[in-house]
């Protein structure tokens, strides 16, 4: 696994600075590293809307300088970065301060149609990479890709389908429509799927299946997947990640 990502992103959330994030920088020997994100989490809001933040499937996170999410009362997952904070009076397990937080694109999976999945959701190759960011938590499957970009104005689609093996309820197929953009330089984006649609596992980890075209043919990766508790009532929000050469929806 890759440690931290060497791609480029833009930090199109929240900005959030006060004298804490200088404190934050003093303790860290690489002040750079405020421009990269160091984890991957869910933005979640309390029953009073406070936010706090699901960094994996067992900690929570509370942002000192943030009282109500960036996004509203939508769940999504996001890039962040943050520093943790000594004094923790929370009811979460650490306290930090967030030095910036992004939103990515956090959608629904969808339903398989049969013989109309290519006509549906697309069959054109895309490359899952494996990162740490490509993982499955908290009820997510989040993954890194990248595939070919002509037209930075082509919107591209990707979707995760559900049920393609009656066997497997666990096996998923992750589809790309390039909407005709086929060639160009390759480009990146992340994507995150709520996974709430599959049968529950009942506390147990099981292997979740995923299956993709690539450039190369087809290609699978597995995935330890356990069912997130309560994520019925989880309000998605449809929001963007982009590339350096379009947009994916």
């Amino acid at each position: 696994m890759i440690k931290k990502s060497k791609w480029a992103f833009v930090i199109a959330g929240t900005m959030l600075m006060s004298s804490m994030f200088q404190s934050c920088l003093e303790d860290d020997s690489d002040s750079m590293s405020i421009l990269y994100p160091n984890a991957l989490v869910t933005v979640k809001s309390a029953d009073d809307n406070s936010v706090f933040l699901q960094l994996d499937d067992k900690t929570t996170l509370a942002p000192k300088n943030m009282k109500r999410s960036p996004f509203g009362k939508k769940e999504v997952r996001a890039l962040v970065n943050f520093c943790v904070l000594e004094n923790n009076d929370s009811k979460y397990d650490m306290a930090v301060y967030v030095n910036w937080i992004d939103s990515i694109l956090t959608k629904n999976t969808v339903p398989s149609q049969g013989t109309a999945d290519a006509a549906k959701y697309g069959s054109d190759p895309v490359e899952v990479v494996k990162d740490w960011v490509t993982i499955a938590e908290d009820g997510y499957l989040t993954l890194r890709f990248y595939t070919l970009w002509g037209n930075r104005f082509t919107t591209h689609y990707v979707n995760l389908v559900t049920g393609v093996n009656p066997d497997n309820p666990y096996e998923l197929e992750f589809r790309h429509n390039a909407n005709g953009d086929t060639s160009g330089k390759k480009g990146e984006a992340l994507v995150a799927f709520n996974l709430k649609d599959l049968p529950d596992t009942k506390g147990r980890t099981v292997k979740l299946k995923l299956v993709w075209e690539s450039f190369g043919g087809r290609k699978s990766a597995e995935f330890d997947f356990c069912s997130r508790k309560n994520t019925e009532n989880a309000n998605l929000l449809h929001g963007d990640t982009r590339s350096f050469y379009t947009l994916v929806q």
